[in-house]
């Protein structure tokens, strides 16, 4: 199947067999069309791409018209974006519900009875009441692969399923994909080596939207072929030497003493006391949840404290010199302009020094002709290394990075978080870096931050 925009072929022409109870996993590169293959199987792809070739569910070929009489019942795709796929209004416990009303026929009692065991079984009980908005990025992330397969669906397309979870919630979701799955077929796109080898099945890498290797799933990851996948594989925070740390003697930035954090009343943490220095990179570690995103927002005075103090140090800095680079950069961007006018309307805005915008997208890996693009004809991991750019660009001097990489492959992720470290301490930025990899925070961070 290929893909084709003004011209350009994206997605090179590719064949791929799913049978029963043999999962395949498509592996490799942000941006290298993994998402658009799997939007073309279920008829989601944009109507500006057009596409080539045959696809054939449960023995019939379909086209995009019929592909949606599939949708719940037969088969669904878990989107990328949660935040896109769920109703903001509607509460946690409703959205699972519903789909056991609309699509299995239940009562109200049993499928409201049914959607909170769901929920449990994700660990979000406790959340049930709670609208998307009201939750964090981890949290709403296992909300959308629990309502994804309420429908019963044996045919399951998931999209970075496990992306911004903790190793213990990853895991979860992927023992919920490979159950719910069984006696059907479960194609998963993901950049991480570890979700992929616990799904096992074949595996197919790709780079640049071109199929460079496959096979079965403990053959290929124990003995890979192809440089890039060795490089992928390498490219593990496990595998990554560990920096020396960082003597912490430039001045205090901020200070911060016996923090209680929470949202609407409710602590998530507390006692949080320590000191962040110009240059320092520091860690923020625990489970999805605990509150790592709402201590960024308390620290740049987004929300505030239930409890303590947190103090800014540096007199001389502009508001816009504390920034957060937020977990789901849509939540970012308006789409109704390209982002070479939103990067016009930065530059423009804070009187910005332009020339330097082209090496830096050079560092970041991202081309040009994406500032022709709106946000939604974006890849997350492209979308994610924009914001980044756009951060930087302000010349930050605390940036609380909220899980920057947990969009990107192995490769762009170690290229992208040494770029952080590297510029932070070029420019005297203290660092607060978020992530559920222990190996990233212990070999890139000099402090560690855990709640």
């Amino acid at each position: 199947m290929g893909e084709e925009s003004l011209g350009a072929e994206l997605l090179q022409p590719l064949s791929l067999k799913l049978y029963q109870n043999k999962p395949v996993t498509i592996l490799g590169q942000t941006g290298s069309g993994k998402s658009l293959l799997a939007q073309a199987i279920v008829g989601l792809l944009p109507n500006e791409l057009n596409q080539d070739g045959k696809i054939e569910v449960f023995g019939e070929t379909h086209d995009r018209r019929s592909l949606i009489k599939l949708w719940g019942s037969d088969m669904i795709m878990l989107p990328q974006e949660p935040w896109r796929a769920l109703d903001p209004l509607m509460p946690a416990y409703q959205q699972v519900s519903e789909v056991y009303e609309c699509l299995q026929g239940m009562d109200e009692e049993s499928a409201f009875n049914q959607a909170i065991d769901d929920l449990d079984t994700v660990g979000l009980k406790s959340s049930a009441l709670k609208r998307p908005g009201q939750l964090s990025g981890g949290m709403a992330q296992r909300l959308a692969v629990t309502v994804a397969t309420a429908g019963g669906a044996k045919l399951i397309l998931a999209d970075e399923p496990t992306k911004g979870l903790d190793i213990s919630r990853r895991d979860d979701i992927v023992r919920s994909l490979v159950s719910r799955s069984m006696g059907g077929g479960l194609l998963t796109i993901t950049h991480d080596i570890e979700v992929a080898r616990q799904i096992g099945g074949q595996i197919i890498v790709m780079k640049e939207g071109v199929v460079v290797e496959q096979g079965e799933a403990s053959e290929l990851l124990a003995q890979p072929q192809h440089a890039y996948t060795k490089s992928l594989i390498e490219a593990d925070p496990k595998h990554w030497d560990t920096r020396v740390k960082s003597a912490v003697d430039n001045k205090p930035l901020m200070t911060v003493d016996k923090l209680a954090i929470g949202r609407s009343g409710k602590v998530l943490s507390k006692d949080i006391s320590f000191t962040v220095h110009a240059g320092e990179v520091v860690g923020v570690v625990g489970d999805s949840g605990c509150g790592k995103s709402t201590l960024g927002d308390t620290l740049l005075g987004l929300l505030s404290p239930i409890k303590g103090r947190v103090t800014k140090l540096n007199a001389n800095a502009q508001p816009y010199q504390w920034l957060k680079l937020f977990q789901d950069p849509p939540a970012a961007f308006t789409s109704s302009v390209t982002l070479g006018v939103l990067l016009d309307d930065l530059v423009s805005l804070h009187k910005l020094d332009r020339s330097v915008i082209p090496e830096m997208m050079k560092r970041l890996k991202l081309s040009t002709e994406l500032l022709s693009r709106h946000s939604t004809e974006v890849s997350g991991g492209e979308l994610q290394r924009f914001a980044i750019l756009r951060a930087l660009l302000l010349k930050p001097v605390f940036l609380f990075a909220d899980e920057p990489t947990s969009r990107l492959d192995p490769i762009i992720a170690k290229e992208v978080t040494d770029l952080l470290v590297d510029l932070a301490k070029e420019q005297g930025c203290a660092l607060l870096l978020v992530s559920h990899d222990p190996n990233l925070i212990e070999k890139r961070c000099d402090t560690v931050i855990r709640l």
